[in-house]
């Protein structure tokens, strides 16, 4: 059995034969191919709510995180969760993907959309980071807990920035961005009993909090570096994707944001824009230090000649 990045190299090829079979399921419109998914399942009362607001909504519902599912149908995380496997899938995570581009093929075949039926899988990847954008638009509506980490990151001197594996790119990023308005910031990127001397070494030093990336799939190593963390006294804020697992569990603070998977490897607009408005949280926190250290810094820039000239 192909594995899942397998399946999505598949279905995400770019080029026209991107092995279709070309048969009577891929005439199926949006509602049948839904349908498909739920039918021959013998479901609960609950279940057949979750069912029909997927439905009713499969446009909008295939792009919520499971706590959003939940609080909309009016039924507990479980229960999702329990619905999804029910199905014959992994968890809610699978379901929704395998939702997703059904959703988006409804909204590319409504009347009026123009050259919106014709687009292909990179403009589909697209639409789909849209929308993980608009849930974190919407999930920034109250802006209150971004600037409470922000103050609380801030104060954390030193600030230990941790990414493994596919999230190395995520604390490489929020690191060179932190260290030109904090004074001492400290990235991990691999795992191991070295990983757990530099959380040590930085709570002997002063340090309070660790931020970590998790993105799918989530890494073993991450979970046992959140818990030595933990167990040297630091408290950690996560920056994850909406499906919840044992990390979360773990962490003091966690910030979710929709990853894109509609490609052979998955894309981070959405947590990328919610690492940047952490570092403004950050930067407005502390604005003195903030703006002598920018100084500083331009006029080293200048002095070293770092950059070319636009």
């Amino acid at each position: 059995m192909a594995s899942g990045q397998q399946a999505r190299a598949q279905a995400a090829a770019i080029t026209s034969g991107r092995g279709s079979s070309g048969g009577e399921g891929d005439a199926a419109s949006p509602a049948e191919r839904v349908g498909a998914l739920f039918g021959g399942h013998r479901l609960s009362p609950a279940q057949r709510r979750i069912a029909r607001f997927l439905t009713d909504h499969l446009t909008e519902a295939a792009f919520l995180s499971i706590t959003e599912l939940a609080e909309r149908v009016g039924v507990s995380q479980p229960s999702v969760t329990r619905f999804a496997t029910s199905l014959g899938f992994s968890g809610y995570p699978a379901l929704r993907e395998a939702l997703q581009p059904i959703a988006l093929s409804a909204v590319a075949g409504a009347p009026g959309e123009g050259e919106e039926r014709h687009r292909n899988e990179l403009q589909s990847a697209i639409d789909a980071e849209i929308e993980n954008l608009t849930s974190l638009r919407r999930a920034l509506a109250d802006p209150d807990r971004i600037v409470g980490i922000g103050r609380e990151l801030a104060r954390s001197i030193p600030l230990t920035v941790v990414g493994l594996r596919i999230s190395v790119s995520l604390a490489e990023y929020f690191a060179y961005a932190a260290r030109r308005i904090h004074p001492d910031v400290r990235v991990v990127t691999r795992g191991g009993s070295v990983a757990y001397d530099g959380l040590l070494q930085a709570r002997e030093a002063g340090g309070t909090w660790v931020l970590a990336f998790a993105m799918p799939r989530h890494a073993r190593e991450t979970l046992a570096l959140v818990r030595a963390a933990r167990g040297v006294g630091l408290r950690v804020a996560l920056i994850t994707d909406p499906a919840l697992g044992p990390l979360a569990e773990e962490a003091d603070e966690v910030f979710t944001a929709g990853t894109g998977s509609r490609l052979v490897f998955d894309s981070y607009a959405a947590p990328g824009v919610l690492s940047a408005a952490i570092l403004q949280a950050m930067a407005d926190a502390d604005p003195e230090r903030t703006q002598t250290r920018l100084e500083k810094y331009e006029q080293a820039a200048e002095q070293h000649d770092f950059f070319l000239d636009d």
